[in-house]
This record gives C-alpha cells, sequence and structure tokens, in this order.
C-alpha cells in the first residue's frame, strides 16, 4: 500500500502540532454566551417539495450577529411518538443538497434537518463583517481582525449548535436521540456541532476537515481546501513573519481542541489516501475523543465517496430506533 502520510501505527498515537490558544477555552465559553443570548425567533415555512413519506419545510432562524439561517426540515408523516432527529452538514461551499436525498432517513422515522452554511449557501446571511480578506472559501475570515470573536467559522460552528438546540426543543423531537453527520467540512461541524452541544448522542464524521492546521503547511497539502493558507502567506506575509500568530489564531478553530468536549458515540471514516485532509490530521482529532468511538480505516480511498461506509452510518442511527 502506498504512503502519503505517517505509517498507521504512528498515526493512532499522533496528537498533533499545531498549537492551542491560551485562552481556548474562556474563547469557547464566551462564544457559547453569545450564542445563548440569541432568540432563534424559528420559522417554518411548507417547502414546495412534497413527499408522500415526509413533512417538508423551509426553517429560517437567528443566529449569532444576527444572521438569518436556512435549513432543510423534513418530518415523518403520522408521528406517533417523540422521534429521533439527524442533523446533516454539507462540505465546503456547498449547500444542503436535495429534499430527495433525506428521505431515506425521513422514511425510516427520523426528522432530518439539513443546514446551509452562512455564506456558502444565499439563503444562509454572511452578517459577521470581519477585517480581512476572502480567497476562495471562508474558514480564514477574520484570521487578521484584531478580534478573534470575529472569525466566520466561529459563527458557523456556533450556528450548528444553535441548530442543535432549536431542533432538541421541538415537541417532535426526542431530545435524547440528536444525531449528526457529514463529510469533509460536513465532518467538521458534525464534530464542532457535538463538542459545542454535548446532548448530540451519536455521531457519524467522513474524513473532517479543519483539524491540525500547521501539519497541513508542514505536509505542503495548504492547496484545494486548506489553499487559502498558501494564498494568506503569499499575499499578506510572504516573509512568514506572522507564522506562528496566525496558527495560534486557528487553533480557536481546530476541532483537536474542541474534541474532548464530546459526549456522544462516535462512527468516523479516514481514507489513508486522502491528500485534501491529510489522515494524521484527522487523527490528531481523533485521538483527542474520550467517547466512546470507531474509526473505520479504508487503505485505498481519499478525499471521495467511500462505499459501504454510508450504509455502515444508517445501522449506527438506525440502533437507537
Amino acid at each position: 500500500m502506498p504512503i502519503l502520510d505517517m505509517p498507521l501505527k504512528e498515526l493512532q498515537r499522533y496528537k498533533g502540532c499545531s498549537p492551542k490558544p491560551a485562552d481556548h477555552e474562556e474563547y469557547w465559553k464566551r462564544a457559547l454566551a453569545e450564542m445563548n443570548a440569541v432568540e432563534p425567533n424559528v420559522e417554518l415555512k411548507p417547502a414546495e417539495f412534497v413527499s408522500p413519506v415526509a413533512d417538508c419545510f423551509d426553517m429560517f432562524f437567528t443566529g449569532v450577529r444576527n444572521a438569518r439561517i436556512h435549513a432543510k426540515l423534513l418530518k415523518p408523516k403520522n408521528l406517533g411518538k417523540k422521534a429521533p432527529a439527524i442533523l446533516q452538514f454539507h462540505g465546503y461551499n456547498c449547500t444542503s443538497g436535495d429534499w430527495n436525498e433525506k428521505l431515506a432517513y425521513a422514511a425510516s422515522g427520523f426528522v432530518v434537518v439539513a443546514l446551509d452554511v452562512r455564506g456558502e449557501s444565499f439563503l444562509s446571511e454572511d452578517t459577521g463583517g470581519p477585517k480581512t480578506f476572502t480567497s476562495v472559501g471562508y474558514f480564514m475570515r477574520g484570521c487578521q481582525d484584531p478580534n478573534p470573536d470575529n472569525m466566520i467559522m466561529r459563527h458557523i460552528y456556533l450556528d450548528t449548535a444553535e441548530l442543535a438546540k432549536i431542533v432538541m426543543g421541538f415537541d417532535f423531537v426526542d431530545e435524547n436521540r440528536v444525531f449528526a453527520m457529514g463529510g469533509s467540512q460536513g465532518g467538521a461541524l458534525t464534530i464542532a456541532c457535538a463538542a459545542l452541544e454535548p446532548r448530540i448522542a451519536r455521531l457519524a464524521p467522513v474524513y473532517p476537515f479543519l483539524c491540525d492546521f500547521k501539519r497541513v503547511w508542514d505536509m505542503d497539502l495548504a492547496r484545494d481546501a486548506y489553499g487559502e493558507i498558501r494564498h494568506y502567506f503569499r499575499w499578506f506575509d510572504p516573509a512568514h513573519e506572522h507564522e506562528e500568530e496566525l496558527f495560534t489564531r486557528l487553533g480557536y478553530l481546530d476541532l483537536q481542541f474542541l474534541a474532548p468536549r464530546i459526549k456522544g458515540e462516535v462512527l468516523m471514516a479516514t481514507g489513508l489516501q486522502d491528500n485534501i485532509c491529510p489522515p494524521s490530521t484527522q487523527f490528531a482529532m481523533y485521538n483527542k475523543i474520550k467517547a466512546k468511538k470507531q474509526q473505520i480505516i479504508y487503505p485505498d480511498y481519499g478525499h471521495e465517496f467511500i462505499p459501504q461506509f454510508g450504509d455502515k452510518t444508517y445501522q449506527f442511527f438506525c440502533q437507537a430506533l
């Protein structure tokens, strides 16, 4: 088998190399206080999409910084009792996807809620306004702002936790059986959601993004999804005078430092040929999870569709029905 990263035994011991901000815990305590002070003003509008198995709604709520956030909500018809719910998070610069893609879970008795990430879908507002540049994506927005509270990915992480809190409060949802899933950025947001809202009972992230940023740089893989790091250095810090400062700032977002907060059971997929979100970055996060967990390794797969993991995820969630 070709080796892209460390040998597997080293990956299983790897703890990451990115710096953790000294005030990391206080940073997220302050962020959650801001989120909890928001009045979400939830609105459900019947969707144009119609299904015989679920009632479909466009859901809107107010997130931090007064942004109106959109999600697709599918509620199984003829619910006789409170249902489990699945939160779905999409990949970088994508959207929540088509309604029909969510019907298998709805037909199986799950409430399904799929978030449209702010700034990546025209249905969800981006009102952050940090003093910074925007490259192809969003995770670096705010890295130069004097106030780290203005990083847009912070707001997006909080949107996931607020969404979970809202869904857990619905009278047709069993708050003890709310799950989360997604791949790449969606995998990252799955982890962020479960870390910031520890009542998430089960989560299934696939090759998560936004872990161990410095390792990505050291591997010379700051391209594609991580290309904003290279863009930053080339245009804003060409002599790397502020390299340590940048990676410390990104440490607020680094999921390896949020992972210990997770309490739900984890099922995770990692491809050892992943040159977008390198395996070592994923292991840096996974190795810090203290909750019950299982990582399925796919030696021949990279950042791509992985056969059979979708079925494993479905069965993982259905065990709670």
